[in-house]
């Protein structure tokens, strides 16, 4: 590692109960709930007697696994993080000495506890979960290091497989091809998503020895690449959805991706400044795909 910031030394022996919280980043628990709520709808399963293994699965996707990996990333990026954030809870001081250590691990245990009641798939997909958010921020296999792979990790992560934990714990079993097809493929336009958020972070990451895709591209082809890999598994999902019998969705995730390629045209004109706005514009349609696609699947379609 080059280029060592300094850390603040620190004027407190205990964390804030705020910096415990912002170490949890609440704002990145979306994606993976949302992608948990898909696989509750596309598993067709009645919410009638299952909703208390629903709520449970949310608090793992979001609070639980997703706050922990940001615990992680954080405490792996401390340094990092002086350059690029130096407000957040480590680098400011505000969770001194090993804090944010401690505060991961104990949410990686936490975890794994909230994940025995929903049964063999949850509890599996807890583990998988929690080894890759360790290896993707955690020497010596540090995945973020290398924005190809890393990003692959994270949608999977963040998409695929919260989608398919949810609908296997639903239906209680192994979920339709359709399932695990839509997943794959949000999962792998999540990884065009994860990109824009490393314009943030350019500095540090060349500073620090990070590659991710901003660094090793530069801002306007790594714009490119992150449209590429958000539009053309959008444009699978369609054509699929309308091979399975499914038009209306069909042309619903079509026109969806329509309005985003309409979006990328401007984000491509300054992706490291519209990385930000483009976060607020199109990843909502790319949602709103999903949600729609794991519609089509609770009506029986690609079984």
């Amino acid at each position: 590692m080059s280029g060592a910031a300094t850390l603040p030394t620190p004027t407190r022996r205990f964390p804030e109960a705020s910096a415990v919280l912002e170490l949890l980043k609440p704002v990145t628990w979306f994606p993976p709930v949302f992608a948990f709520a898909c696989g509750v709808v596309s598993s067709g399963a009645p919410l009638a007697d299952r909703w208390p293994m629903a709520l449970l699965g949310l608090l793992l996707a979001g609070p639980m696994v997703c706050g922990m990996s940001q615990a992680v990333n954080d405490w792996f990026d401390r340094h990092v993080d002086a350059v690029n954030e130096p407000h957040r809870p480590i680098p400011s001081g505000r969770m001194p000495g090993r804090w944010g250590l401690y505060v991961a691990v104990a949410w990686t245990l936490l975890s794994l506890l909230v994940a025995l009641p929903l049964g063999p798939w949850g509890f599996a997909a807890a583990v998988v979960a929690i080894a890759f958010a360790w290896a993707y921020s955690a020497p010596p296999i540090r995945l973020k290091a290398n924005g190809w792979w890393g990003n692959l990790a994270c949608g999977a992560c963040y998409e695929g497989l919260p989608w398919i934990t949810a609908a296997a714990v639903m239906a209680g079993g192994t979920p339709s091809t359709a399932t695990f097809a839509a997943a794959a493929l949000y999962s792998l336009g999540a990884h065009g998503i994860m990109t824009l958020n490393d314009f943030k972070s350019v500095e540090g990451d060349r500073r620090f020895g990070i590659g991710s895709l901003p660094v090793l591209l530069g801002p306007e082809r790594a714009g490119r690449v992150a449209c590429v890999f958000m539009a053309v598994p959008q444009a699978v999902v369609a054509a699929l959805l309308l091979a399975w019998g499914a038009p209306w969705h069909a042309a619903v995730v079509a026109v969806l991706l329509a309005g985003q390629v309409a979006l990328m045209a401007r984000l491509l004109r300054d992706p490291r400044g519209l990385a930000p706005w483009y976060n607020g514009t199109g990843v909502l349609l790319f949602v709103t795909g999903m949600m729609v696609t794991a519609t089509a699947i609770r009506a029986g379609i690609g079984a």
